[in-house]
């Protein structure tokens, strides 16, 4: 309906139609029609459901004026007039209705205006001129400059690890405290934990688009996401665990695709298995986030996905962020861990589950309900630091020098097979690390 108009759609629209349910309003709306120029055989008697019946076999016009005084249940009545109306389509809503939450719910779901009955001439006349003038203002064409969008993964090494808070943080301070149009798209499809986070229903959206890739527009986004605020919306699943993920990760690309046209900011939990089979996922990011902790496991699938991305994803900017990080009871030590890794942390964020715990009680993301801790702080300087970034400044701080990952041997880092115990065995590894990432002969290569 109010989708982003695409060059190429059909010139025989016509400009006007109307489906309105009593005489009374046709006999306001018709000498209007006249008056703008349009058909009055274009005033239909029917409502909504004569919009759609009709609409499935003909094409939309430029404005569609729908009467939805006899529909019980007019949000999912609006979802199935989406289905048959073309992109571009603005829509004006009439009903009998006075109230405010269903006036915000219909504008949200794509409708330009909802007028209240008894109609009257002049407030036919401003919302057809205001709709007409949506409709003929200018559009992006093809040879436009696009926006600027910046498009942020966020990846965990290890379950547990805080992917997923960091990325409803991040999205919620893009939206609310930067005012950026903003895209969560989780994609753990049977476990996602996105909506839940923000306190809202999935929807069907993720899953749909998944079905039908095809489907995929600026429509489909409109309807399908879930909005959290004015300013951020959400696409996630709660997919049945019977159910497994049949897909060649088309949708995935598609949606980021229109994500790009619709927002300035997108946000995507990524599970680190999708990069097992779906590396394409990950190919106009332009920022991606390793979120890991300072253990042993943690430390080893850092080192095999920044190997991953330098060879899969090489156009992306990586920044490392360790959470839960404790004073004195870390299993690895800061340095040790950069060793290991041969690059710097970019941030660390404390531990403090009080502060997680309060989040989830209150249904918010955790910036949102605790914008006072340490924690929050250093999302918030996470958040700063991905806002202030072009795409010109996602360039490596490193690039032009030689890395260390081909100099350095993992094998240091793994048990012999005689080793009865592996976990010691690599602890006892640490210092030769160190030692080793100075004196590495550079025809050694990573082995993983």
């Amino acid at each position: 309906m109010n989708a982003p108009w695409k060059s190429g759609m059909p010139g025989n629209r016509d400009p006007f139609a109307a489906y309105i349910c009593d005489d009374a309003a046709l006999d306001v709306l018709r000498p209007v029609v006249i008056e703008m120029g349009w058909q009055p055989e274009k005033c239909n008697k029917g409502g909504l459901r004569n919009a759609v019946q009709s609409l499935s076999v003909s094409a939309s016009p430029n404005i569609l004026l729908v009467d939805l005084s006899e529909s019980g249940d007019p949000l999912n009545d609006i979802n199935a007039l989406a289905e048959v109306c073309e992109p571009g389509t603005v829509v004006i809503a009439i009903g009998q209705v006075n109230d405010v939450r269903l006036y915000r719910d219909l504008l949200a779901s794509g409708i330009h205006d909802y007028l209240l009955k008894p109609l009257s001439a002049s407030q036919v006349r401003d919302a057809l001129n205001q709709a007409h003038a949506v409709f003929t203002s200018p559009r992006n064409q093809d040879g436009e400059v696009v926006k600027h969008h910046i498009s942020t993964a966020i990846i965990g090494t290890r379950g547990g690890v805080g992917a997923s808070t960091l990325a409803t943080s991040l999205a919620w301070l893009f939206s609310d405290e930067h005012k950026s149009p903003t895209a969560l798209l989780d994609l753990d499809v049977h476990f996602g934990t996105g909506a839940l986070t923000l306190d809202l229903e999935p929807g069907r959206g993720l899953t749909d688009a998944i079905d039908n890739p095809s489907r995929i527009d600026g429509l489909f986004i409109e309807r399908a996401m879930i909005r959290a605020n004015d300013n951020l919306s959400i696409l996630s699943a709660e997919a049945p665990i019977s159910s497994p993920l049949m897909t060649d990760g088309a949708a995935f690309v598609q949606l980021e695709e229109e994500f790009r046209q619709a927002f300035e900011m997108t946000v995507v939990d990524l599970p680190r298995n999708m990069l097992i089979n779906f590396p394409h996922v990950l190919g106009d990011v332009n920022l991606v986030i390793v979120m890991a902790e300072m253990t042993l496991a943690s430390a080893r699938d850092t080192i095999r996905i920044l190997s991953w991305l330098k060879s899969n994803a090489a156009h992306a900017h990586t920044m490392v962020v360790v959470n839960k990080v404790q004073s004195g009871t870390a299993e690895i030590s800061k340095a040790d861990f950069e060793a290991s890794i041969e690059r710097q942390i970019d941030f660390q964020i404390p531990f403090d589950p009080k502060a997680a715990a309060n989040a989830a009680k209150l249904g918010q993301t955790f910036v949102q309900a605790n914008r006072s801790s340490r924690a929050s702080a250093a999302i918030k300087q996470i958040g700063e630091r991905v806002m202030g970034a072009s795409s010109e400044g996602f360039t490596s701080e490193t690039a032009g020098k030689k890395s260390l990952l081909g100099s350095f041997d993992l094998k240091s880092l793994l048990a012999k097979r005689a080793n009865p115990n592996p976990r010691q065995r690599m602890r006892n590894e640490w210092p030769k690390v160190r030692r080793g990432l100075s004196n590495a002969h550079a025809g050694l290569q990573l082995n993983l």
